[in-house]
């Protein structure tokens, strides 16, 4: 059902361009989607050129037939909408796990309290996943990761990664002063996906701005199990200040350089344009919504 409705999204606007904005996904996504249908369905769709696009004889008997029965169906869905007190619906959420603990959860019980008819689901990614192929209604990601074609609300402060380090380490180590310092040290990695590389830390003071590759005995792939490792005296990682808040406040870890430490965009939800569409949805966005 989702291939068809791109499909008749691509053959109204006459560009995989446009209408790969107005779904939310890369033209090369959904490219490849329409290939795949054509293949499935065992006809041409679309006659393509360098230039446009237009559908084929039978891509434009499809169009004809399936054109009126989407709007027959989107009509009845608006209209038993219109009958509810409430918002209500199944919301399907993805983002990194400190990501989710940071924005979602602090507002999910006074939600789910306030909405008992709409459902939430997270699914945690460090990756750069596709909202609209695999179905989420939004993601949680920082602004400078955003996609051109999404629509983004803020959804939190501005903040910076700091690095940390336990007591105990410290005792048995130097303390850094300066970035470079670092790679005389055991330094906790991470690496957000099994195709990416290691993250490099990244530091700034005035003009000088600096990727580090350290290096260590430890890597992780979520910023939990570098949080653990670093508060079992395994070595110094690079983590977001709010996730360390209450360890810091604790004494059970101490910054270092933060002088050198820079602030990042803060997060954003971002989704496709027809989730406006959705009461629950806008519900949801209006309580995360972040005012400086």
């Amino acid at each position: 059902m989702d291939d068809l409705k791109a499909f008749l999204v691509i053959a109204r606007l006459n560009s995989f361009t446009k209408a790969a904005a107005e779904l939310g996904v890369s033209p090369s996504a959904l490219s490849h989607l329409i290939k795949s249908l054509e293949k499935k369905l065992g006809v041409r769709l679309f006659a393509r050129t360098t230039r446009s696009i237009a559908p084929t004889d039978a891509g434009q008997r499809l169009i004809n037939d399936l054109a009126p029965l989407f709007e027959q169906v989107d009509d009845a869905i608006q209209r038993l909408g219109e009958l509810r007190d409430k918002p209500a619906g199944h919301l399907r959420i993805t983002g990194a796990d400190d990501a989710i603990e940071y924005i979602l959860r602090p507002v999910l019980p006074r939600f789910l309290s306030r909405y008992p008819d709409i459902s939430v689901e997270v699914s945690i990614d460090y990756g750069f996943t596709d909202i609209v192929k695999e179905r989420f209604d939004a993601g949680i990601r920082l602004g400078e990761d955003l996609n051109n074609d999404m629509i983004a609300v803020k959804v939190s402060p501005n903040w910076r990664q700091v690095v940390v380090a336990s007591p105990q380490y410290l005792r048995k180590h130097s303390v850094p002063k300066i970035p470079e310092d670092l790679l005389k040290h055991n330094c906790i990695n991470i690496r957000y996906s099994e195709k990416s590389g290691l993250y490099a830390w990244e530091f700034e003071k005035g003009d000088k701005k600096l990727n580090l590759k350290v290096k260590g005995q430890f890597t992780a792939n979520t910023n939990s199990h570098v949080l653990n490792a670093v508060l079992d005296g395994m070595g110094i990682a690079y983590l977001p200040e709010y996730y360390v808040e209450e360890y810091l406040k604790q004494e059970q870890l101490v910054t270092l350089m933060l002088d050198w430490c820079p602030y990042f965009e803060g997060y954003y939800l971002y989704y496709p344009y027809r989730r406006q569409d959705s009461p629950a949805f806008m519900a949801l966005l209006d309580m995360l919504r972040y005012e400086a």
